[in-house]
């Protein structure tokens, strides 16, 4: 049995209780400061909004000395659908060569954040955006990150812009990064526009509303097909994941729906690989440090050799992303069904990323699972500090200024980013289990299918198919390893404490 009564299936409210006690108990603040709510009330946009209908021409303040006017472009951001922290917004175009062109405008965060004030000593701290089903903990206050800093649409915005052209081959020819004035014409979503452009949906309305607007989120399509072609060749790893979300009638969880990958979502994923591995090379080129984000060689290749061997592949002694990378595109198109699953468990066994600071031609690790030697985050400042650090240091370099940190103060945000990170995806899992357990708390004795997605001495999990909910292997767990198939059942749940868990059948 379940330890847990909720009266009246108030499980909205739990779940909010859950998320501020968890973000307490993992080191993180789930409320600003008095100092930071006073600085965002006194926060003014940078630039002043147009006048007139949002998308429309309209009258319109002076740019800045020194940044760009690129508010005539056809730019548009794609999001989930009730995003808005608006941190980047895209435009494109084909080249007759085979080529093309992309621009990615960032959201100029730093210019209403200053360093050591009340928001950036909260952002510091937190140095993340914590979403979980119940309630979201802002990075930075809603006054900023969804209206003053976000790029919303109709609004004229200050932003950083990563400039790329790219050869027919999708490789990168040329790189440069600027300051400008953008404005979004059109703010989309990514499952509208993923049916769009697969053809199974009609066009949306928003992107119906602007001329050209079709030809341009097209374009980006294509470009965004040709960067990842490229970083496939080059041994990249392509994954296929299934995230949930928990579905509430009233207060009540009645379901978890999944929220699959789709090609909406792989052209903005493409484009921020680009932009991230072009900060490092502009930053590095100006002889500045970054903060990297790095997956080393995975530890447990051995695992991920054995598991190759159970569909008859082998892999090298060596880790090895090229050969890992073949393996799983064969077997994405061998048996798509489960291919999600055998994603999960190379995942798991890859490990987690960090952030590491790189000198100046220093020889620094990679990305393994993105086949990528210079990559960082920069394309999310509303959402995560290191792309703020990094946005900071992006301004600096572009106004030829000194570096604004020193490296070893660098060192220690980048180490305190990767700690509180870990902590945010504590309380993300935390609260999704507690969902999850509130939805088989009737269902306490029955048996599922699922496979094993971690197995170290701190114990087993497993993630059952349907509904697709991870819990802990508390009786038969012996033997069992990372991406063994099992049979499992429910024996117990906790919502308050996130536990659900099974006994080996």
């Amino acid at each position: 049995m379940n330890d847990t009564t909720h009266e009246a299936h108030d499980h909205r409210e739990l779940l909010k209780q859950i998320a501020r006690q968890a973000m307490v108990d993992y080191g993180l603040r789930p409320d600003f400061s008095p100092a930071a709510l006073a600085e965002a009330e006194r926060a003014r946009a940078t630039d002043e909004p147009s006048t007139g209908a949002p998308g429309q021409q309209a009258t319109r303040e002076p740019v800045p000395s020194g940044v760009r006017d690129l508010r005539d472009l056809l730019w548009c951001s794609i999001d989930n659908d009730d995003s808005r922290d608006l941190d980047q917004l895209s435009v494109s175009e084909l080249q007759a060569t085979g080529g093309g062109r992309i621009l990615i405008a960032i959201a100029d965060v730093d210019a209403l954040v200053e360093p050591g004030g009340g928001i950036d000593d909260y952002a510091r701290h937190n140095t993340t955006s914590v979403y979980t089903p119940a309630a979201i903990f802002p990075m930075l206050p809603e006054r900023l990150s969804t209206n003053l800093t976000s790029l919303a649409f109709g609004e004229d915005r200050r932003a950083v812009v990563t400039d790329l052209v790219i050869d027919a081959g999708g490789s990168t020819i040329e790189s440069t990064v600027y300051r400008a004035v953008v404005h979004n014409r059109a703010k989309l979503a990514y499952n509208s526009v993923a049916a769009w452009l697969e053809g199974q949906g009609p066009m949306p309305q928003p992107m119906a509303a602007v001329p050209g607007m079709a030809e341009q989120v097209r374009a980006q399509d294509e470009v965004a097909r040709r960067l990842r072609q490229s970083r496939l060749e080059r041994g990249a790893l392509d994954f296929q994941t299934i995230e949930t979300r928990p579905v509430f009638d009233g207060n009540a969880v009645q379901d978890l729906a999944e929220e699959h990958d789709n090609r909406a979502r792989d052209l903005i994923e493409d484009f921020m690989i680009a932009a991230n591995s072009a900060t490092v090379r502009f930053l590095e080129a100006k002889g500045f440090p970054s903060i990297r984000r790095v997956v080393r060689s995975p530890e447990r290749w051995d695992r991920i050799e054995a598991l190759a061997a159970t569909y008859g592949v082998r892999l090298p002694p060596n880790p090895d992303s090229r050969a890992l990378a073949d393996f799983l595109a064969a077997r994405r198109a061998a048996d798509p069904v489960r291919f999600p699953d055998l994603s999960l468990s190379v995942i798991k066994l890859l490990g987690p990323g960090e952030y590491v600071v790189d000198r100046p031609h220093e020889d620094g690790a990679g990305h393994f699972g993105l086949a990528v030697k210079d990559y960082t985050h920069s394309t999310a400042p509303n959402r995560r500090y290191p792309d703020l650090i990094t946005q900071r240091l992006m301004k600096a370099a572009i106004a030829d200024a000194p570096v604004p940190y020193p490296t070893e103060e660098l060192d220690l945000v980048a180490a305190h980013c990767t700690d509180m990170e870990d902590e945010a995806h504590k309380v993300e899992r935390l609260v999704k289990k507690a969902a999850a357990a509130l939805l088989l708390e009737s269902h306490i004795g029955e048996a599922f299918d699922g496979i094993v997605t971690g197995a170290s001495k701190k114990g087993t999990w497993v993630r059952i198919f349907r509904p697709p909910v991870e819990g802990k292997v508390v009786r038969g767990s012996e033997g069992l390893d990372v991406g063994d198939r099992v049979r499992v059942r429910l024996v117990h749940t906790d919502a308050r404490r996130g536990f659900i868990d099974f006994a080996r059948v």
